[in-house]
């Protein structure tokens, strides 16, 4: 009986573990899109101003 307990508890640590990862690898593909997205908005800004200096020459 001992070693199906410890068969058992490894195999829901696994479990546990695996739960873990994938909510931190969410998080980060969350994080790179607020970046990419933010990194868009940045470019924007200065896109337009680049338009109006070309219009000046």
């Amino acid at each position: 009986m001992d070693t199906l307990q410890e068969v058992s508890s490894l195999t829901s640590k696994a479990k546990k573990s695996n739960v873990s990862s994938n909510k931190k690898r969410k998080w980060r593909e969350i994080e790179q899109l607020k970046e990419k997205f933010q990194l868009e908005r940045d470019l924007k800004i200065y896109e337009n101003s680049l338009e109006y200096m070309l219009e000046d020459f």
